[in-house]
């Protein structure tokens, strides 16, 4: 492996844990996403998952995941409905998005059997399931958000979101680029609920039943209503009002139609998803940018013709061989420049024009990749 890439994820790793991750002391860990000082409960989980590769050779490795899952517990506790927290368990925003709940679902599964298990936990896991259910049917008095001057931060119809017909799948207000949902049912974040649902009933004994049953529901929602064919091939839609409409795309954030696999929700070679990476990885998806320097998928979160380097990392994490892997992480690595590590998005002809700074959410899935390539993880 190059050096200098061992070098640049040695510094990703050493910035998250000097720079974005704090203990309170008590078993509890803080993690701000980059050059915003909050926390995510989606980004974070996402950011401490490579440490788990360490956790054999540096047992102190998963410790420091288990207490960011313990915060992310009591966030989660303190309003299920908030996608980010300051410090003290105060709400940073109250986006409503579906996979931040994902989150500590996903970590409990990765840290397995073991005491981060306990009471608080299941009635966190409890909260969630209970939520999830009730956005089946969703009432539009569950949720109102609306801020005057932040069109993204505020929901259609006077604040409550799009409405939908049942599908069984559960109601989304944001997508994971904390912009508002086109339609009542985004397919990554149902998708990301359904695996963790299905983890958790391997998990919590006490919720196995209620757990399975949901998840049931949810990919057979997925099914009926998520999958659309376009040009003779059968594909995931992004977004789905249950009624006929969908929306055609897939955003750099995870969940993401791209990371499906990496989810644990169909197989790398699943034919649906062979057929909607084709089209998502190509001018067909209305994010994907082509620039001189690098090409690959963009979000609705910042301007059109933006590369986000989280998409160029799963593209080489569901990449189907070494060829696929290589190839993401060099262009990730083109997008490094002024010794800088990885931004949001970059203009893919000039990436010395980008957003944000440090975002150490992208460092560590680089990170993860890095693993990944070679042999780890």
């Amino acid at each position: 492996m190059p050096p200098l890439r061992i070098e640049r994820a040695a510094r990703a790793v050493d910035e998250l844990l000097t720079r974005a991750l704090t203990s309170d002391g008590e078993g509890r860990a803080f993690v701000v996403t980059g050059d915003i000082p909050a926390m995510w409960l989606r980004d974070a989980a996402a950011q401490v998952r490579p440490l788990l590769a360490l956790a054999d050779a540096a047992p102190a490795a998963g410790e420091l995941v288990a207490a960011v899952l313990r915060t992310q517990v009591e966030q989660v506790l303190a309003d299920p409905r908030a996608n980010a927290f300051a410090p003290g368990l105060r709400v940073w925003e109250r986006k409503y998005e579906v996979d931040s709940l994902c989150a500590p679902l996903q970590l409990a599964w990765l840290l397995g059997d073991g005491a981060h298990l306990d009471a608080r936990f299941v009635t966190a896991a409890g909260t969630i399931v209970a939520l999830w259910r009730r956005g089946q049917e969703h009432r539009r008095a569950d949720y109102r958000l609306r801020r005057f001057g932040r069109r993204r931060a505020t929901l259609g119809h006077c604040g409550y979101g799009e409405a939908g017909a049942p599908t069984g799948m559960t109601w989304c207000a944001f997508r994971p680029s904390d912009d508002r949902c086109a339609h009542a049912y985004n397919i990554p974040q149902n998708a990301f609920a359904a695996v963790s649902l299905e983890r958790l009933a391997a998990l919590v004994p006490a919720l196995a039943g209620d757990a399975s049953a949901l998840a049931a529901e949810i990919r057979a929602g997925i099914a009926e209503h998520g999958v659309v064919e376009r040009d003779g091939e059968r594909i995931y839609a992004y977004e789905v009002d249950g009624r006929g409409g969908a929306l055609l795309l897939d955003d750099a954030n995870v969940p993401s139609l791209l990371s499906l696999p990496y989810l644990g929700f169909c197989a790398a070679d699943d034919p649906v998803y062979t057929a909607t990476r084709r089209r998502l990885l190509g001018p067909a998806n209305p994010t994907w940018a082509r620039g001189s320097v690098v090409h690959g998928i963009g979000s609705t979160h910042t301007r059109r013709g933006r590369v986000w380097p989280l998409a160029l990392a799963m593209e080489g994490l569901t990449a189907g061989d070494v060829a696929g892997r290589e190839d993401a992480l060099r262009r990730l690595e083109a997008t490094m420049v002024d010794g800088s590590l990885l931004h949001e998005s970059v203009d893919p002809s000039n990436p010395r024009r980008f957003t944000r700074r440090w975002f150490s959410w992208a460092d560590m899935l680089y990170v993860e990749l890095v693993l990944a390539s070679a042999g780890c993880g």
